[in-house]
């Protein structure tokens, strides 16, 4: 686990031409926009590492901060808050005085894609910095991934296979005593507004992330997938 290269983010990445070509494009039309791949926001010493799908148009892209000034982030900043990983309920800049805490928040993709749908090439080629990001996560740690391409870029960071660990919200995979992946549905303006995801049901899924730090990356009573 965790044997290919990991490469810090670079902030300069166009490694995909199809993204680094549309990013061109949306920055000649936005041009107070980030438009460049996003970085990862939170403590650097976090346990929690959520993983998210790609910079939203008007969201993260225009910002420069994950979830931050899009629908998606509402019902996210709002739960980090009330489970105490957050000093504000919602993100709306990234000079706001937001501050997280014991979390850190990135993507599987780290720029904007067309349509908000990253090609499986484009995944892969931004894996090497999720890998990272994974390696850096202090140990015990938990791993949220937001919806099925964040949950399997997370298996291809870690170099397992992807139908060992099948997605389900909720769903607790344990791949060692000191890493636990906790899947949920993504917080997108769809799944919240056609409540294939509600606010009790995102809740549960902080709620087992709190008590696998708590018990110090000890699930006890926890129900995994193995």
């Amino acid at each position: 686990m965790l044997q290919k290269n990991a490469l810090k983010f670079d902030p300069d990445c166009r490694n995909c031409a199809r993204l680094a070509e549309f990013l061109d494009q949306t920055s000649a039309k936005y041009p107070d926009y980030h438009a460049r791949p996003v970085p990862a926001f939170g403590d650097s010493g976090a346990r929690l590492l959520i993983v998210g799908l790609a910079p939203g148009m008007h969201g993260a892209n225009a910002t420069g901060r994950p979830f931050t000034g899009d629908y998606a982030g509402i019902l996210l900043y709002q739960t980090l808050f009330d489970f105490g990983f957050s000093n504000h309920p919602e993100s709306v800049s990234r000079d706001d005085g937001l501050r997280l805490t014991g979390c850190r928040i990135t993507n599987a993709v780290k720029c904007l894609p067309p349509r908000n749908k990253p090609q499986l090439e484009e995944v892969r080629n931004c894996n090497s910095y999720l890998h990272a990001e994974i390696s850096a996560l202090p140990q015990p740690g938990v791993i949220i991934a937001l919806g099925k391409i964040a949950h399997d870029a997370v298996l291809r960071a870690l170099d397992l296979r992807l139908s060992a660990y099948p997605f389900a919200h909720a769903q607790l995979h344990r791949f060692s005593a000191s890493r636990l992946l906790i899947d949920s549905y993504h917080c997108s303006r769809y799944n919240t507004q056609t409540r294939r995801l509600t606010p009790e049901m995102f809740a549960q899924v902080f709620r087992l992330a709190r008590t696998a730090l708590s018990a110090g990356g000890s699930e006890g009573n926890l129900q995994d997938s193995e």
